[in-house]
C-alpha cells in the first residue's frame, strides 16, 4: 500500500507536465494604433498642446517685451519705478517657470485618462482570444528578448475581437 502511494506521487505530475501548454504572443503596440479610438485620442492631445505651447508663447513675448522695454528704458527711469518693472519681470518669469511642469503633468494625466479605456478593452479581448483559443500564456514579443518560430501570433485574433 506504502509502495502505491510512492508510486502515484511519482506519477502524479508526469500527468500534470503532460499537460499542452500553449504561448501565444500579442503585439500590444500594433493593436493599441489601430485602435479606431486612436485618432480621436491623438486629435485631442493635439489640440490640448497647441493650447498649452500657444500660452506658453503668450507669456514668453510678455517676458520679452517687458524685458526688452526696461532694457531701453532703464537710464530714464527712477530707481523706484526700476525695482518696480524688474518685479514685474521676475513675476512673469516665474509664472513661466511654474507653467511648464504643470502643463506637463497635465498633459500626463490627460493622456493617461483618455489610453486608459482603450488599454482595458485590449487586456479584455486578450483575455477572451486567450479562453477561446485555449492559450496558456499570451505574451507581448516586445518584453520577451526570444520568439520561437512555432510561437502562435494571436495580434489577429484579438484585432478581429475588437472589430479591428
Amino acid at each position: 500500500m506504502k509502495k502505491l502511494i510512492v508510486l502515484l506521487f511519482m506519477i502524479l505530475p508526469l500527468g500534470v507536465m503532460a499537460q499542452e501548454i500553449k504561448i501565444a504572443y500579442v503585439n500590444v503596440q500594433e493593436v493599441f494604433m489601430a485602435m479606431p479610438e486612436m485618432s480621436s485620442i491623438e486629435s485631442q492631445l493635439a489640440t490640448l498642446n497647441e493650447n498649452y505651447t500657444n500660452e506658453l508663447k503668450v507669456m514668453q513675448d510678455e517676458y520679452q517685451k517687458k524685458y526688452s522695454d526696461f532694457v531701453a528704458q532703464q537710464d530714464s527711469l527712477t530707481e523706484n519705478i526700476k525695482l518696480r518693472r524688474m518685479q514685474e519681470i521676475e513675476d512673469v518669469r516665474t509664472r513661466i517657470e511654474n507653467f511648464v511642469p504643470v502643463a506637463q503633468q497635465d498633459m500626463q494625466k490627460k493622456q493617461q485618462e483618455l489610453y486608459q479605456p482603450v488599454q482595458e478593452k485590449i487586456q479584455k479581448a486578450i483575455s477572451a482570444v486567450g479562453d477561446e483559443k485555449g492559450y496558456t500564456y499570451i505574451i507581448d514579443p516586445q518584453v520577451f528578448l526570444y520568439r520561437s518560430n512555432n510561437a502562435i501570433d494571436a495580434t489577429p485574433f484579438v484585432k478581429s475581437k475588437l472589430g479591428i
